[in-house]
């Protein structure tokens, strides 16, 4: 690994960062907002990686990646924020979630699809 700055990839998170505020706000229904949301939000994380790390391997980052999103759910099942103690702190439910869904691992899962063929094209 080695540190740098990515224009694309700086391009790439900005954009999704502000489409992810949009839906955020703006968007109140039972698919984009969940489903698009969470795909998203991993392509989101492996540009954020990306803007600053040149990394060798960047299908191994793709993978920790979905590895992370996937344990970050699996944290929502076992009740993780209020175990922590945490309950009471908005900015921690919001990062960690606390509601596990399935769906959401498809939606991490269709995201990582997404990173792993922008790396075949590229």
């Amino acid at each position: 690994m080695k540190l740098h700055f990515s224009k694309k990839y700086a391009l790439v998170f900005t954009v999704l960062l502000l489409i992810e505020i949009g839906i955020a706000l703006y968007i109140k229904d039972h698919i984009i907002r969940p489903l698009a949301g969470d795909m998203l939000v991993v392509v989101l994380m492996y540009a954020c990686v990306r803007m600053f790390l040149n990394v060798r391997n960047p299908k191994l980052l793709a993978i920790g990646v979905l590895l992370f999103a996937y344990s970050v759910e699996l944290s929502q099942a076992f009740n993780l924020v209020s175990r922590l103690g945490l309950a009471n702190s908005k900015f921690a439910t919001i990062v960690m979630g606390t509601t596990f869904d399935w769906r959401d691992l498809l939606a991490y899962t269709i995201g990582f699809v997404i990173i792993w063929m922008e790396r075949r094209i590229s």
